[in-house]
C-alpha cells in the first residue's frame, strides 16, 4: 500500500511541475501519465483480476504510447523520445504476455509497472528544463 501512495505521490508531483515549469508537451505528457495512471487503476477496480483487465490495460497502455509518439514527433527535444521507447517496453510486455499467457505473473506485473518511475521522471526533469531550452538558440 506505501508503494501506491508514494507512486500517486510521485504523479501528483510531476503533473504539479508538468503545469507550473513546462511547456504544452511537457503538460501533455504529465497529464497524459495522470490519464492512463487513473483510466488503468479504474479498469482494474472494475473488471477485477485476469484477462480482460488485462485487455483493459494493455489498450491504456497502447494508447500512451501513440500520444508519447506524437508528441515525440512534433518536438526538437529529446526527452520525448526517451518516455516513447520506455512506455514502448511496456506495451512489448503485454504483446510477450498474449504470445506466452504462461509468463510468470510477477515479471509481468513488475513489467508493467517498473517503467512508470522513470517515465515520471523524465517528464519531471523536462519541465525543469524548459525554461532553459528555452534560452538556447534553436538549431535549424
Amino acid at each position: 500500500m506505501l508503494r501506491v501512495f508514494l507512486f500517486y505521490l510521485l504523479l501528483f508531483a510531476v503533473v504539479v511541475i508538468a503545469f507550473r515549469r513546462g511547456d504544452r508537451e511537457t503538460r501533455f505528457a504529465g497529464l497524459t501519465a495522470l490519464v492512463a495512471t487513473l483510466l488503468s487503476a479504474a479498469s482494474v477496480t472494475l473488471l477485477g483480476a485476469g484477462e480482460p483487465v488485462e485487455t483493459a490495460v494493455a489498450l491504456v497502455d497502447l494508447a500512451v504510447l501513440a500520444l508519447f509518439v506524437a508528441i515525440a514527433l512534433r518536438s526538437y527535444r529529446f526527452w520525448p523520445l526517451w518516455v516513447s521507447g520506455l512506455q514502448l517496453t511496456t506495451v512489448i510486455a503485454h504483446v510477450l504476455r498474449i504470445l506466452n499467457p504462461d509468463l510468470v505473473d510477477i515479471a509481468y506485473q513488475t513489467a508493467m509497472r517498473f517503467w512508470s518511475y522513470p517515465i515520471l521522471l523524465i517528464i519531471a526533469a523536462a519541465a525543469l528544463r524548459t525554461r532553459r531550452y528555452r534560452l538556447e538558440p534553436q538549431a535549424t
